[in-house]
């Protein structure tokens, strides 16, 4: 195909985040079906001095895939490539959705062995980003990685797995967007299971003082906890034999959960102390009953995000997660105009050696807070945002790459060992910075 013939860029298109929080015109927006027109998109880009960004679903709540240069949306290469029986193995495009993959990994009974919450996102986003769960004995998802090819600014296409390109590998399974274009992605699986998932309220000093026995007793384990109150739900999910059940209720689950929520949230823009009223009021009419669920493993994993929010996410060394939440809780306290939605999700995972892993050689917890947008509202947060990522960075925090953070290349450098060595492989494989956007000059400049 001669140059010029095949790739068709549109002009206009405005990309959005999920959660609608950044956007983005890029000059031209292009959804290619093969590795030959995204050589050729990248070839322009080259001639007219462009930059070029991948993007997948969309759903980081961050500028991390915000581009005014060229957008390649990957979405029409989501093919799944091979299944291995065998060795449990799929291998797929990197456009496709893993809410898509799920259902073709269980018509072949097989799973992934952990999920995110959300599953309208991308193979190579999901890696590219480091989505986690939780579970003590389960790394982030782009440990379920065992090999990815990846075509780069050169145009050269470069097999990557733990015995060839090994230190591409490393970087490339949480590569930010930054490493050149994620073609396929092969996933370790496991047999199709069931989960069963059990959640009993408790109060935060009770799950504190005993976290590792939470952590013994089930193999997906989070809470949440209430700000401005001791309310903690809690949450296990573990693999079981037993027939799907359900015992949650559409009409609490939505007309109360979501809309009723909405309209008090909006009410407290005006009268920020209610909110802690909500939080309590939420917790005993949703939360203070235990209710269990049985389906197949990743209905269980995903649940409904179902407001537009704004959230950080950090992980800290697991040993710190009770010094690091009781402090937050001091601190909301000791500062009543500061004002924190429910909840704030606590999740675990297993120590890795992807460079840029926020679990990178520890065992972490990681700790989400959210602020609601009630009818697209923002809440102020600023207070709350910089008390907790205060407290995150004195406890040896690293914020999850996908989501909105204030730290600079100078807080990498000392979060990360391996950081050097991700910037190394960055500069081989993209000389030119032909990957990079606003968000990552932050990281690497």
């Amino acid at each position: 195909m001669p140059m010029g013939h095949g790739v068709h860029g549109q002009g206009g298109v405005k990309f959005q985040n999920w959660a609608k929080t950044y956007g983005s015109s890029p000059e031209l927006y292009f959804q290619p079906t093969s590795v030959e027109e995204i050589r050729e998109i990248l070839d322009m880009a080259r001639q007219r001095d462009k930059r070029v960004k991948v993007v997948g679903g969309g759903h980081s709540p961050s500028d991390i895939a915000c581009t005014d240069d060229f957008m390649i949306q990957m979405g029409k290469m989501n093919r799944v490539l091979k299944v291995d029986k065998e060795k449990q193995q799929v291998t797929v495009e990197g456009g496709i959705f893993l809410s898509d993959l799920n259902i073709e990994l269980s018509k072949h009974g097989l799973a992934l062995a952990n999920l995110g919450a959300v599953s309208e996102v991308a193979a190579a986003g999901v890696i590219g980003t480091g989505t986690h769960n939780t579970g003590i004995r389960h790394g982030i998802l782009p440990t379920q990685v065992v090999a990815l090819t990846l075509l780069t600014a050169s145009g050269e296409i470069l097999e990557c797995s733990e015995s060839i390109n090994t230190d591409i590998f490393q970087a490339a399974r949480l590569h930010l967007g930054c490493l050149g274009v994620v073609l396929t992605v092969t996933f370790q699986c496991v047999p199709q299971f069931h989960l069963h998932e059990v959640v009993f309220p408790s109060t935060l000093t009770k799950v504190l003082d005993h976290l590792d026995d939470h952590l013994k007793r089930s193999q997906y384990f989070r809470f949440l906890w209430f700000p401005h109150s001791e309310n903690v739900s809690v949450i296990y999910q573990d693999p079981t034999t037993k027939p799907p059940s359900s015992s949650a209720s559409w009409f609490w689950d939505y007309a109360v959960g979501y809309y009723l929520l909405e309209f008090l949230l909006w009410i407290s823009t005006f009268v920020p102390s209610l909110v802690c009223w909500i939080n309590r009021f939420f917790f005993w009419l949703l939360f203070s009953s235990r209710v269990e669920n049985i389906a197949i493993s990743y209905k269980i994993f995903n649940y409904e995000c179902r407001f537009k929010q704004h959230v950080q996410d950090w992980a800290i060394p697991i040993e710190k997660t009770k010094e690091a939440l009781l402090e937050l809780k001091a601190a909301l306290e000791n500062n009543p105009k500061m004002v924190a939605h429910y909840p704030v999700e606590v999740r675990f995972a297993r120590a890795d050696e992807i460079w840029l892993s926020p679990c990178f050689q520890r065992d972490s917890c990681y700790m989400n807070i959210i602020m609601y947008r009630p009818y697209g509202k923002n809440v102020p947060r600023l207070n709350y945002w910089l008390t907790y990522e205060g407290i995150m960075k004195k406890h040896g925090g690293r914020p999850h790459w996908a989501k909105a953070h204030s730290c600079t290349r100078k807080d990498f450098e000392k979060m990360y060992p391996a950081f050097p060595k991700f910037c190394s492989v960055r500069e081989k494989l993209d000389p030119t910075g032909i990957f990079l956007n606003t968000y990552l000059e932050k990281v690497f400049y």
